[in-house]
């Protein structure tokens, strides 16, 4: 699940929030949420670029976090309430998108196993089976809500 780190530049997180490493387990231990990036474009028929999605919404907001943008409603922040970690871009094998949706079914059952709740960033459409499937082999089937955004 090596981090492919980050093709147009030096590597950074979304917000500015704390890196970890999905090989490392010590590096997001008691995280509540771990984002990952889904870089795949396989899934689309006549326009590729979705694999660029990753990088494009952490480089729409890659400031630090600010401590003011509390919800409006809640008036909580949950930046500052949960422990949340980036964990970079997946590294997926290029044309294969069979192999690619298992990487990231594994990610998700690897980041649910910890306690976490993962936010991922795509990708194409396709990658909403295999996200929610990695949560399902840990909790059970029936057991798994998902909002997915799609463009």
């Amino acid at each position: 699940m090596t981090n492919i780190g980050n093709m147009y530049g030096p590597s950074f997180t979304f917000l500015g929030i704390p890196a970890c490493d999905l090989d490392k387990p010590e590096s997001y231990k008691g995280a509540d949420v771990i984002i990952i990036g889904a870089p795949i474009d396989s899934g689309t028929s006549h326009r590729s670029g979705a694999k660029f999605g990753p990088q494009a919404i952490r480089m729409g907001d890659y400031l630090p976090h600010d401590g003011e943008r509390p919800h409006l409603a809640l008036r909580i922040d949950g930046l500052s309430e949960l422990k949340i970690f980036d964990a970079g871009d997946l590294l997926m094998p290029p044309g294969n998108l069979e192999e690619a949706l298992l990487v990231l079914k594994k990610a998700t059952e690897k980041i649910s196993r910890a306690g976490a709740i993962p936010v991922v960033l795509g990708g194409d459409h396709s990658i909403a089976s295999a996200d929610v499937a990695g949560i399902a082999e840990h909790l059970g089937k029936g057991k798994v809500s998902m909002i997915h955004f799609d463009a």
